[in-house]
């Protein structure tokens, strides 16, 4: 293992966000923090409990999940496309650098991002609302876990992009609005059965579903099978880097 080259893009990589902190770390906060002005405080005061939580406090998961699934992508994808974008990647290939290192480089650094940005709305949110962690240890092993497969999942996006458009398509057209119909602002039970069963389909409900019932001891799915389908989603995706790499799809042409 060659830590010096894992070391060398981690740290080039959080560098770039330092030097864009009002992008990379003080928009997603601000946005989230006018969520739970809106929704938790003018919306909340006017909302029955849910499994016994206030909404104000119900929400908090949904909306860390929604900047955390949007943090890590954009970070990660950036991360690799810019490579791309002016020629270094070449000499990223060509360097004596394993997959492996290229990998724990990137996603490395990208997840490292998203977890501060979660972290930082976590305390954020309790300017705003009173809540407690029942599983701490869980909260954060989620916390990771999700930053950590969804940076993988923008690293896929950031390789398979040809343009800089095409780096908001799946965030913006799939991954938000699925983060929104996964139970952000509301638990699932209360949706008619027929919807109850579409809505397993959207793989977010898992993330969101694990990560409040870490919170709160509450969930809408079985948290053994949310663990899965994270571990399924992740394994696929190191399959999917694993495949470009091998095949050098849009890295060496």
């Amino acid at each position: 293992m060659n830590f010096h080259a894992v070391k060398a893009i981690y740290q080039f990589e959080l560098q770039r966000t330092w030097r864009t902190i009002m992008q990379s770390i003080a928009s997603p906060v601000i946005s989230t923090s006018l969520y739970f002005v809106v929704f938790g405080s003018a919306i909340g005061s006017r909302m029955v409990e849910i499994d016994g939580v206030s909404y104000a406090a119900f929400i908090i998961p949904g909306l860390v999940m929604l900047a955390l699934l949007t943090e890590s992508i954009s970070n990660a994808s950036f991360g690799i496309y810019f490579p791309k974008y002016n020629g270094t990647i070449y000499e990223i290939l060509s360097a004596p650098i394993s997959m492996r290192e290229i990998l724990l480089g990137y996603v490395g650094a990208a997840t490292t991002k998203s977890v501060i940005v979660g972290s930082i709305i976590l305390i954020t949110a309790n300017l705003f609302v009173d809540y407690h962690i029942a599983h701490p240890f869980w909260m954060v092993t989620f916390l990771v876990l999700t930053a950590a497969t969804f940076s993988l999942f923008g690293f896929i996006i950031g390789i398979w992009a040809d343009g800089f458009e095409k780096l908001q398509v799946v965030p913006m057209l799939i991954v938000t609005p699925l983060t929104f119909l996964g139970g952000s602002f509301y638990s699932i039970s209360m949706l008619p059965p027929l919807w109850q069963s579409i809505t397993l389909a959207n793989p977010v409900v898992y993330l969101i579903s694990a990560f409040r019932w870490s919170f709160y001891g509450v969930a809408d799915v079985n948290i053994g099978v949310s663990v899965v389908m994270i571990l399924v989603f992740m394994g696929l995706c190191l399959i999917t880097v694993a495949w470009m790499f091998r095949t050098g799809y849009r890295l060496k042409n």
